[in-house]
């Protein structure tokens, strides 16, 4: 999720499709009151052979059905609602529980699948869109219910750090003595338009992570992640704040997860103030300054306090690992933007932070924005690492999956794991 300025090769691509797409906002705007509403771009791929491939081959293409079913049976908004978070926490911890090995497979896609979960929501969502239940439902009350159902079926709230059993049931969440708490975020698939049978391997990692307790030199840790869409109005809305805030001040360490550049992984020392308005999922974009909150008070860069120096020098695992310090900035007193590859001068103004200016790079500003205004910034380890580019083994332009893709995407879920154990030791040495 890199900007398209500086990735290579085979991203080169995805800005030549993604500079051929439309980028005015295509999804429906609010319905009105008790009308239902048209799919949006990214739920209407869902029809092309690929998706529906995917959820066949993994058992989740009766979700939407079954959802669609639930709904029908509500004969009150309060019921709907009922629905709607048994149904959104129920798809996430189906999804989890595929990746780590518990239950059924469904089929025979590889448990460590990350579009099932995608294609499934998406599912839901457009039967969610379009429902027209017997009581009436209003614009505002079925954004409400489009909200909570992408909360819950990301996992956005089940991230539990405390209590012993998850809502609804699920994994229990292990109590050790020392336990440390961790949290990592992945994202959606993206660059669909490229190819629709794309995989996003950051989305793999926290199916893979999720509520897992991993050994480190400095004693056990505790995984919760969640993942988020490739949507500027969901940023814009501030869907990362909402789902970090509660849970920066009680973590130990935390680190945002996206695909970056092929065949290798960077730590992205810093993050700039800039979206460059690269099609998200929707095929909307708009260049301009993150918009934050109090933005009077926004700084043009934050920066990473991962033990950077630690994850790069230590054997993680087949791809190489960078310290990347480069960014793209305004000079002070300047016009035009300059690429410095040891990080932004006194007085700049952000074009693109290490890990460019698309949504990867705003998670981590975000993040680390939030960090800093809660006066962690010298006490919580936290920052962004990109993985490299999931890619299908030679020749494969056709099939949904091969087994030089899913060795990918298993090794790349591995290393980003051992880069976790990795900053959790280096940090607990730092701090003691």
């Amino acid at each position: 999720m890199i900007s398209p300025r500086v990735r290579t090769g085979v991203l080169g691509l995805v800005l030549l499709t993604a500079l051929s797409a439309s980028t005015t906002a295509t999804a429906a705007g609010p319905a009105a009151p008790g009308s239902a509403a048209p799919p949006t771009v990214e739920e209407l791929r869902l029809d092309e052979a690929a998706p529906q491939e995917i959820l066949r081959r993994s058992g989740f293409d009766t979700v939407a059905s079954v959802f669609a079913r639930a709904l029908d049976e509500a004969r009150s908004y309060a019921e709907a609602r009922r629905v709607v978070e048994r149904q959104g926490s129920a798809l996430w911890r189906r999804a989890v529980d595929r990746a780590q090995g518990r239950g059924p497979a469904g089929g025979d896609l590889s448990r460590d699948d990350d579009r099932p979960l995608y294609w499934a929501r998406l599912g839901m969502t457009r039967e969610l869109r379009g429902w027209e239940p017997r009581f009436g439902l209003d614009a505002t009350r079925r954004e409400r219910l489009l909200d909570t159902l992408e909360r819950t079926s990301r996992g956005q709230t089940t991230v539990l750090f405390h209590s012993r059993l998850r809502p609804g049931g699920g994994t229990p969440v292990p109590h050790r003595k020392g336990l440390k708490r961790v949290l990592v975020t992945g994202f959606d698939p993206f660059t669909l338009d490229r190819d629709i049978r794309i995989s996003n391997p950051s989305g793999a990692v926290a199916l893979a992570l999720d509520g897992t307790v991993i050994e480190t030199a400095s004693g056990p840790a505790r995984i919760e992640t969640a993942v988020f869409p490739v949507r500027w109005r969901d940023f814009t809305e501030g869907t990362v704040e909402r789902a970090l805030r509660p849970h920066l001040p009680e973590v130990d360490l935390f680190t945002t997860v996206s695909q970056g550049r092929a065949g290798r992984v960077d730590v992205e020392r810093t993050n700039g103030a800039w979206r460059g308005g690269f099609g998200d999922n929707e095929n909307t974009g708009r260049p301009g300054t993150v918009p934050v909150s109090d933005p009077a008070s926004q700084p043009q860069w934050t920066s990473t306090t991962l033990p950077y120096a630690a994850i790069v020098a230590a054997d993680t695992g087949r791809f190489p690992v960078y310290d990347n310090t480069a960014v793209t900035e305004i000079p002070a007193g300047g016009t035009a933007p300059v690429q410095r590859p040891d990080g932004p001068t006194p007085g700049s103004t952000a074009r693109a932070g290490g890990g460019g200016d698309y949504l990867s790079n705003e998670i981590a500003y975000r993040a680390t924005l939030l960090r800093d205004r809660l006066g962690l910034h010298g006490t919580l380890p936290g920052g962004h690492v990109h993985t490299p580019v999931l890619e299908f083994g030679a020749g494969n332009t056709t099939e949904v999956t091969d087994p030089q893709f899913v060795r990918n995407r298993l090794d790349i879920v591995a290393q980003v794991r051992a880069i976790v154990s990795v900053a959790v030791s280096a940090s607990e040495r730092a701090r003691g």
